[in-house]
């Protein structure tokens, strides 16, 4: 997950407490010992001691499924979260850019092992970055060195529109971070420039192929790449509340639920549900989306740093060792007012995804990544206590 830091709508400040009350549950709830009653007190627990706004998490286990709430979908109205909220899923968007591309590798319609010069000639060149070095390979497990255009907030910060080749230029005007293959650093430009060769091989926007590959195949219907002009989330939806990533308790509370989600595209631009993202990530760890071939190289990870504790990456993917010893599969996404995890069971078969409309936390959790690490023990981590 990564923290993006840039401007956001001002919208509405002072956003008044949401009640641990408005708490709903819908779905058919698993039955006596394996119910989901530790997992619904730590949504309260998010929203009474973490101070978020809402928090909403869908558990799939095999065929069933269970969805649960605290807090509320907008505090001006106290609406409720529901099952079918669409959400920005940040860096989660980096699973689906990686699928696509790991599909027109088996289509042999490019290699893992293509340089980005290759597809983008003389795109990746500046500062001692080298694109004839940096494979598609290190693009998606960030590896290639290339530096991160979000950590460069002033040059983000002065232009209205940012399309893909300005994101990758604010990249360029910054030393890389270590030479290609030589060392793990999370960059969004890595996925910026994979969502370009996308373009580059197809002759079809990003949007276009995520839409026929993944989500119209696999009955995604909340899930969508926006255009970059349309700062929009389309269909029902709870506001997005920002800090800005500031930690000081007493710092204003932003609505930042239109923005251009063009700063982020490929590496962090889209919207889904729990539902679509239990789908998704479950059919994706049981071998139905990619061949035997590519899903082993999705698969294959490398040691993570400054990123998610106790946490490994792949191509687009990332492992987690959970504090009981479990190890889990998907990804988390982070931007303004939107926090994110998708991860499950190595085979699939269980699945939890856990969104808070809201990107900061009060009390013994430093953020919200604390606060889904505590869901996913206690979903995959109940055998392990008995």
């Amino acid at each position: 997950m990564h923290q993006y830091i840039a401007d956001a709508d001002s919208g509405r400040s002072g956003a008044e407490p949401a009640r641990a009350e408005d708490t709903v549950f819908e779905s058919a709830p698993a039955s006596g010992a394996e119910g989901h009653e530790a997992v619904q007190h730590l949504l309260q627990q998010a929203v009474t001691q973490g101070g978020l706004p809402g928090i909403l998490a869908e558990v799939r286990d095999g065929d069933r499924q269970w969805f649960g709430t605290a807090g509320v979908a907008d505090t001006r109205t106290g609406r409720k979260r529901s099952q079918q909220d669409r959400f920005r899923i940040g860096s989660i968007s980096k699973t689906f850019v990686a699928t696509v591309v790991l599909q027109l590798a088996a289509e042999g319609r490019l290699s893992l092992d293509d340089t980005a010069d290759q597809w983008l000639p003389g795109g990746v060149h500046g500062h001692h970055h080298e694109g004839a070095r940096a494979n598609i390979r290190m693009l998606l497990n960030h590896t290639s060195g290339i530096f991160n255009y979000t950590d460069d907030q002033e040059a983000l910060n002065r232009y209205e529109t940012h399309p893909p080749e300005l994101l990758v230029r604010i990249a360029l005007s910054h030393r890389p971070t270590s030479t290609p293959g030589s060392g793990w650093a999370y960059s969004n430009t890595n996925y910026v420039l994979a969502g370009m060769i996308i373009e580059r091989v197809t002759g079809r926007a990003l949007a276009e192929e995520i839409a026929e590959r993944i989500s119209r195949p696999f009955g995604l219907s909340g899930t969508y790449l926006p255009h970059s002009s349309d700062p929009t989330i389309h269909g029902p939806h709870s506001r997005h509340y920002t800090k800005l990533f500031q930690t000081d308790p007493g710092v204003p509370v932003h609505d930042a639920t239109e923005l251009d989600s063009s700063m982020f595209w490929a590496a962090g631009g889209m919207i889904s549900t729990a539902g679509d993202l239990n789908r998704f990530f479950g059919a994706l760890l049981a071998g139905q989306i990619l061949p035997p071939d590519q899903q082993c190289d999705m698969f294959t990870t490398v040691p993570t740093r400054d990123w998610i504790p106790n946490a490994t990456y792949g191509l687009g993917v990332s492992s987690v060792r959970l504090p009981c010893g479990e190890t889990v599969w998907g990804m988390g996404g982070a931007l303004f007012g939107s926090w994110s995890y998708a991860y499950g069971a190595r085979d699939g078969e269980q699945m939890v995804t856990a969104n808070v409309n809201g990107d900061w936390s009060n009390g013994r959790w430093d953020d919200p990544i604390g606060i889904f690490t505590d869901l996913l023990q206690a979903q995959f981590c109940r055998r392990s206590d008995t």
